[in-house]
């Protein structure tokens, strides 16, 4: 086996992305665990740019590295999130190295036994931005849709409930003033 630039930068990237995961598992406070999964999302862009899927890549940055964490931090800062937690002890650490080793072995096997057939993989990277744009918007257009009308339901959701514990906490001041 050779040692190649592009095997170094995928190992490096590899690497990266499962020590956010672990990092995002692993940290107390909230916020830190965002940073820790925003980590994990660069990598696995950097890690669709060298299978070819710029697009992929690109999408992979702005929505989920941009949106869905300033989506999760608005909500830590909307529900008034408690950072203080327990203290993470050994028996909770043990845990979760088992959960990622197995995990792991179970990705290993899954992806070694895994056939995927003979493709012609040369044509697989041109015009995928378009390969893409035409499978979502013929094939797949109601997921897509479907998808959309769920991430605004849970939107406008999570911001009744935001409200609704505003009012309870104003009531609860209003009768603590009372007495």
């Amino acid at each position: 086996m050779t040692i190649t630039g592009e095997f170094i930068a995928f190992l490096f990237l590899a690497i990266a992305a499962i020590a956010g995961g672990v990092l995002m598992l692993n940290l107390t406070k909230v916020v830190h665990m965002v940073v820790a999964l925003v980590f994990t999302f660069i990598s696995i862009a950097g890690i669709y740019v060298m299978l070819s899927a710029e697009f992929v890549a690109a999408v992979q940055i702005l929505i989920y590295s941009g949106a869905i964490t300033i989506i999760m931090l608005f909500g830590i800062m909307l529900t008034r999130h408690n950072d203080e937690s327990e203290t993470s002890g050994l028996g909770r650490k043990i845990f979760v190295g088992a959960g990622v080793l197995g995990f792991a072995a179970v990705m290993y096997f899954g992806l070694y036994s895994l056939d995927l057939g003979s493709q012609d993989s040369a044509d697989l990277h041109v015009n995928n931005t378009e390969q893409i744009g035409v499978a979502i918007y013929s094939k797949y257009v109601i997921p897509f849709e479907l998808t959309s009308v769920i991430l605004l339901v849970a939107l406008v959701g999570a911001i009744i409930l935001a409200r609704r514990d505003d009012e309870d906490t104003d009531i609860v001041k209003e009768e603590a003033t009372k007495e």
